[in-house]
């Protein structure tokens, strides 16, 4: 059936949802715009579904959603795991409830019993939720930091981590062979196998967060920081100032502007917790009541980003792996100092986060694993270890500002995150330090570590296919020089080798295939690209370290333009 045939299917459904059917009838004179819509079907992956709101079948809408849900549903049924049940929850964005609802409707048609929570949650207490419910599965309606015109359809597994890639695989197989439209059951709002669930779910999931604290003797500590904290309108607003309450934090001030809960975000351009401009708000309070750390959660609460304040007054962004570096020290030094360290300890991180790490774990002993982008790597890597028994998880992130102390959950979890970067900033202000005090401390232990990312916003198919023939003549024709180094090997994800061009050699790469390509330079610095999975962007990562460190991301900069002819 091609994309026409396809809309006209649409458009003569009977049953069709009114705000949907004035949608289709606005288009219909626009063929292009039918064909970005219908051309192809939305892709069920590891991270479930992600796209625009709109109506067609590559857009984020109730009918995209259910048929989701019934692929989903065939899943625990073959599994058998409908006792068991799923766990659904959702966070501030448009249609957010309405999908969700949807979803357990859906699976309570198909004789599953649901677990509904009755307002907006963040991810990781979905993640948490599973585990403690002991669900087959795990819904979350999200887009968590992308912008107010999309939303997603979020997946776990039995463990609490993203669905791993076979049981995906299976979803979307099934989803493929559904009809939109006729092969879906469906139960009422009221169905018995739906059952809301509240503060049964949060309490043990606040009291899994406070554990994760190392100094729970820092109360008079806690009560001198000053916080401002903005959820920019998402979920993290209730468990983040519940959490910092219950450790003892009495100075929290919450920007009252970006405080409730609202899918337009409209005092940001993207509720993206990597964007200091939407800190604006956050740091004209803090100068306001003189505070010291300013911390900000995305929609869906699992990442965190954070600014604080310098000795000349200002405040500074801190990078994802400026942050990520510091809570390793902390961590790492503190447990260590008090006897807190597991027995065969390891910190988690992926292949395109800061190698100032290594650094910080070699110091202390501890092993560091390298996995894929993705915080499914992350968890697949602790679910791996705990059945094996060999290696103890103290802490794992990734660069794009994505945060696990501990292992109650199975996806970063900017609740705990704010918890322990609040702890963090505490402990070293009751020394006389900043956190970019410390950073400019670990710069003289360690050396001096810099990372750049670029994103490269290709929209639609066009946009798709263009990712996919810069990241083919990569392959095809390896750069000799990236900046002003050599390149003296690359991994190449999707063959699984890594080749090294000095000695002519290629080994296997001990991690799954992904699309992606890593390349090493004779002064040490890397350079990384992959297309986003959530995202019609392609993602370039650079690290260098010691010397230069400026000029050197300069050149690779230019040198990546060049590249890819992009400009700029």
């Amino acid at each position: 059936m091609n994309y026409l045939e396809k809309y006209n299917k649409w458009l003569a459904y009977d049953k069709m949802d009114d705000e949907i059917k004035l949608e289709l009838i606005a288009i219909g004179d626009d063929e292009q715009e039918i064909k970005e819509r219908f051309l192809s079907d939305m892709q069920f992956g590891t991270a479930g579904l992600r796209g625009i709101l709109g109506a067609g079948t590559n857009r984020m809408n109730v009918y995209t959603v259910r048929k989701a849900t019934q692929g989903l549903a065939l899943y625990i049924k073959e599994k058998g795991g409908e006792s068991r049940g799923a766990v659904i929850a959702y966070d501030s964005r448009h249609y957010s409830p309405e999908f969700a609802m949807k979803t357990a409707q859906v699976l309570a048609g198909n004789g599953i019993r649901v677990y509904l929570f009755e307002s907006l949650r963040p991810t990781p207490e979905l993640s948490f939720a599973v585990r403690h419910l002991g669900c087959e599965a795990g819904v979350v309606i999200t887009a968590s930091h992308n912008p107010a015109n999309y939303n997603g359809y979020k997946v776990y597994g039995s463990d609490g981590g993203q669905l791993e890639g076979a049981a995906a695989d299976y979803v979307f197989e099934k989803m493929e062979s559904i009809d939109i439209f006729d092969d879906i059951v469906e139960a009422e709002k009221d169905s018995p196998l739906i059952k809301m669930i509240s503060d049964e779910v949060d309490i043990p999931y606040y009291e899994a967060v406070l554990s994760q604290r190392i100094h729970t003797d820092i109360a008079k500590a806690a009560g001198e920081l000053k916080i401002v904290y903005t959820p920019f309108h998402g979920a993290g607003a209730v468990p983040v100032k519940e959490v910092l309450r219950r450790a003892g934090f009495k100075m929290v001030y919450v920007v009252p502007e970006q405080e409730q809960p609202d899918g337009a975000f409209p005092t940001v351009k993207s509720p993206n917790p990597e964007d200091k401009e939407g800190f604006a708000m956050a740091i004209e309070l803090a100068d306001k009541m003189g505070a010291d750390l300013i911390i900000g959660t995305d929609p869906d609460s699992d990442r965190v980003g954070v600014l604080a304040r310098d000795t000349n007054g200002s405040f500074v962004a801190l990078t994802g792996n400026m942050t990520g570096v510091l809570l390793t020290e902390y961590i790492l030094s503190q447990k260590t100092g008090l006897g807190l360290l597991p027995k065969n300890p390891y910190v988690v991180k992926t292949i395109v986060t800061s190698e100032m790490v290594r650094a910080v774990t070699d110091y202390y002993g501890v092993e560091l694993v390298d996995v894929l982008t993705g915080f499914k790597y992350i968890a697949d890597t602790i679910k791996v270890h705990e059945e094996k028994g060999d290696m103890n998880y103290v802490f794992g992130f990734e660069e794009s500002y994505g945060y696990l102390v501990g292992g109650y959950a199975r996806d970063k979890d900017a609740v705990s995150a704010s918890l322990i970067i609040a702890e963090m900033a505490a402990w070293y202000q009751s020394r006389g330090m900043t956190l970019c005090d410390v950073m400019r401390e670990l710069y003289a232990k360690y050396g001096v570590y810099k990372e750049w990312t670029k994103n490269i916003y290709l929209e639609g198919a066009e946009g798709a296919e263009k990712i996919k023939t810069i990241m083919e003549n990569l392959r095809h024709k390896v750069p000799e020089t990236i900046g002003w180094s050599k390149v003296v090997a690359y991994s190449d994800f999707s063959t699984g080798k890594h080749y090294n061009l000095l000695e002519e050699t290629e080994e296997p790469v001990q991690l799954p295939k992904s699309n992606v390509l890593r390349f090493e330079l004779e002064d040490k610095s890397w350079v990384a690209f992959r297309p986003s999975g959530t995202e019609p962007k392609l993602k370039v990562y650079a690290g260098v370290a010691r010397g230069n460190i400026d000029a050197k991301i300069s050149a690779i900069s230019e040198s990546v333009s060049e590249l890819l002819c992009i400009g700029g």
